[in-house]
Parts: C-alpha cells; structure tokens; sequence
C-alpha cells in the first residue's frame, strides 16, 4: 500500500513511520543481460548462465548496482509525495550488499522514512531501505537513501 503526502508538511508528519513493504519484483536474466549492456559489466558470473551455474553462487547473480539502481522503482510504490515541483536524488549515506541476488529470483523493500530535514526550497528525507530475497536468510541490499523534495 502507498502512504501519500500532500505537500512538505505530510511529508515532515511521516518522519520516522514504517512505510511497509512492497511487491515482489523478478530478476530475470533477461534484465541482468541488459544492465550489463547498458554498463559495460559482462562479467561471467552475470552473464554467462552455464558458466555461473558451476561458479560460487551456483547461477548467474544480478549486479549489485542493479539491486541497488531498483530500489527507486520499489520506493515509488512505498512514498507518493504529492504537491511538489522537484524530486530529486540527492545520494546515499550507506550501501552494502550481504547475500547476491540469483537470476530468476524475487525481491522486494522494506523501507522506513528514517528522517525529513529542512533544506533551502525543500525537504531532504533519509530512508532506510532493505532489499530482501523471497526465501533468503540475509537481504541482497541495506542502504540509506537521500532524496530531496521542492516545493
């Protein structure tokens, strides 16, 4: 479910709430395939599926800065700030990725609106976000992301 504010106001009211958790979203190869086109990335161990089966995962893994660059699709179905004229990703304070994600694998985030600063025409908000895995004992991602909102 989206939590919705209505302006900088219902988005300083928010700071600290849980936002819950989303749908699970695929992995597939054909994705993993296409970041790695789009950077340059054709490690084995991504893209090379009967190589990866007899390498340490036991399959083709999904880039660590895939996981992370899904983040921002997952939070737009978690935060939906309404009357503001800017979004902006402002930066990460803290990444880490514990457990690879294997093609073909489900993920979803948990995310927490950790906090929501004042800043010149705007609001900064820091969120806590965990990538999980369906099935996995440790989440493919942690982070801390930084966005800023103008009004």
């Amino acid at each position: 479910m989206t939590v919705t504010a209505n302006g900088l106001a219902e988005l300083h009211a928010l700071a600290g709430s849980d936002l819950g958790v989303t749908d699970w979203l695929e992995v597939g190869q054909d994705r993993i395939d296409t970041f790695a086109d789009a950077t340059d990335d054709h490690q084995w161990i991504h893209t090379d599926p009967e190589k990866a089966a007899r390498g340490p995962f036991g399959a083709p893994i999904a880039h660590g800065y895939l996981t992370l660059s899904l983040f921002i699709p997952l939070f737009t179905g978690l935060l939906d700030v309404r009357g503001v004229t800017t979004k902006v990703n402002y930066g990460l304070d803290k990444v880490r990725f514990p457990s690879p994600v294997k093609a073909g694998s489900r993920i979803r985030l948990r995310a927490t609106l950790a906090s929501v600063d004042d800043v010149r025409g705007g609001v900064q908000i820091a969120v806590d976000g965990t990538v999980e895995i369906e099935g996995g004992d440790k989440p493919a991602c942690v982070l801390r992301s930084l966005s800023r909102f103008y009004s």
